[in-house]
């Protein structure tokens, strides 16, 4: 006899395997160097906006091997699952969440873009100040940091099989 159970009860959701990969894109994001030394704005603006820059720099890792496509849409599916939730959260309702959730996507999308510039180049430095201090140049030494950090970073996920990134539990540290 066949149990109804098997009919009724959910798959498990393969995206689940890239929650370890999204705590620690959050985790890194939340890093307190990046408010502190580099002069992001502990703000929900600001925390987005790093948590953009993580998502864009671990993506770039993750579409350097074609294999593991899957992957970076599974995450992308979890960044957008969080930011609705976390929009609920605050108070919005269902009327405004999909278009606030539908243009966080397309800031990350914009972010994916802007990120690709080439370390220390003039068109990263814009970008990271467009983002993260929303057009208002942080001190030097605030910006030397954040583009320091994205530079160790990169490097430090390029120097990562992306088999083990998309499994890892934790971010190299940018400090």
């Amino acid at each position: 006899m066949i149990s109804l159970r098997k009919f009724f009860r959910p798959d498990p959701d393969p995206r689940e395997a890239r929650r370890p990969l999204w705590n620690a894109v959050v985790a890194a994001a939340r890093a307190p160097h990046w408010y502190q030394a580099g002069g992001v704005p502990d703000t929900l603006d600001g925390r987005f906006d790093m948590i953009s820059l993580m998502m864009a720099l671990v993506l770039h890792r993750i579409e350097a091997d074609p294999d593991q496509t899957l992957a970076g849409v599974q995450l992308t599916e979890l960044f957008v699952t969080d930011m609705d939730g976390q929009m609920r959260q605050i108070g919005f309702g269902d009327m405004v969440v999909g278009k606030q959730v539908g243009r966080m996507v397309g800031a990350l999308g914009g972010r994916l873009g802007a990120y690709r510039a080439a370390d220390g180049s003039d068109e990263l430095r814009t970008a990271l100040v467009r983002n993260l201090w929303r057009g208002n140049a942080p001190a030097d030494a605030e910006l030397a940091h954040v583009m320091a950090g994205v530079t160790r970073l990169r490097g430090a996920l390029a120097a990562m099989p992306v088999a083990d990134l998309i499994t890892a539990d934790h971010l190299p540290d940018a400090a």
